[in-house]
C-alpha cells in the first residue's frame, strides 16, 4: 500500500490547495490557541469548504472539554478528531462516543518505556500518531521539529493504522519510512518557512518523497 501523508497545521488556502494537489490523504487543522498554527472554527470552516471527497479533514485538539469539541464541530465538518494532549484511554473512548467520529490519538515516544502506551491507546483509538515526545518545558505537545530514534519501531506490531510524526522533513522522510515501515507520515514544521507559515514547494516535495517507492 502507498504511504499516506498528513499535512498538519494548515491555516491558509494556498497551503491547503498545495496539500490537496500534491496528494495528501489527511489535512490537519490545529484548534490549540498556544500554537502558531492555531485556527479558529470559522477559519477552518472556510478552509475545508472545498476539500475533495476522500481527503480526511482532521481537527487537532489538546485536552479538550466536551464544550470545546461540540462548539468546533458545530462549525467545522471534520472527519477525524486528533487528540494530542495527555488524554487517557478512557477519555479517548468518551470523545469517540461524544462526537461519533473516529479518533486519532498521539503517543509521544522518546525511549523504549514509552512504547507501552502504543498498545494501551491502540485498544481504544481508531488511529495512532506516533510522535516525538515533547520536552518537559515545551509549550507545544507537538510540532516542535524533534525526532525520536525511529529504530525503536522497527519490526513492532501495532494494533491500529498509524502515522509517524516528529522532525520529519523532505530530506529525511524516505529514511524514516524505510526504517519504520510506517503506513503513513505526518508533517507540520518540516514543511514551513517559519513557525506557522507553510511553504507550498516543501509540501509538494515532502509528499513526493514520502510516496516514492522504497528501494
Amino acid at each position: 500500500m502507498p504511504v499516506s501523508v498528513k499535512i498538519c497545521g494548515l491555516n491558509e488556502p494556498a497551503a491547503v490547495d498545495a496539500a490537496v494537489k500534491s496528494g495528501a490523504r489527511y489535512l490537519g487543522f490545529v484548534f490549540f490557541p498556544q500554537s502558531p498554527r492555531h485556527v479558529t472554527a470559522a477559519t477552518a470552516s472556510s478552509l475545508v469548504a472545498n476539500v475533495p471527497l476522500g481527503i480526511a479533514r482532521v481537527g487537532l485538539f489538546v485536552n479538550p472539554d466536551d464544550a470545546a469539541l461540540e462548539a468546533t464541530l458545530a462549525q467545522v465538518p471534520l472527519d477525524i478528531v486528533q487528540l494530542h494532549g495527555s488524554e487517557s484511554p478512557q477519555r479517548v473512548a468518551e470523545v469517540k462516543a461524544l462526537t461519533g467520529l473516529p479518533v486519532m490519538k498521539a503517543v509521544g515516544v522518546a525511549e523504549p518505556a514509552d512504547l507501552d502506551a502504543i498498545w494501551d491507546y491502540g485498544l481504544v483509538a481508531d488511529m495512532l500518531l506516533i510522535d516525538a515526545k515533547a520536552p518537559k518545558d515545551a509549550v507545544l505537545p507537538g510540532g516542535n521539529g524533534l525526532a525520536f530514534d525511529w529504530r525503536l519501531l522497527a519490526g513492532r506490531q501495532i494494533l491500529k493504522p498509524w502515522l509517524l510524526a516528529g522532525g520529519l522533513t523532505p530530506d529525511n522522510v524516505g529514511e524514516a519510512i524505510r526504517l519504520t515501515r510506517a503506513q503513513g507520515v505526518d508533517v507540520s514544521s518540516g514543511v514551513e518557512s517559519a513557525p506557522g507559515v507553510k511553504d507550498t514547494q516543501k509540501i509538494a516535495k515532502f509528499i513526493a518523497r514520502a510516496t516514492a517507492p522504497i528501494l
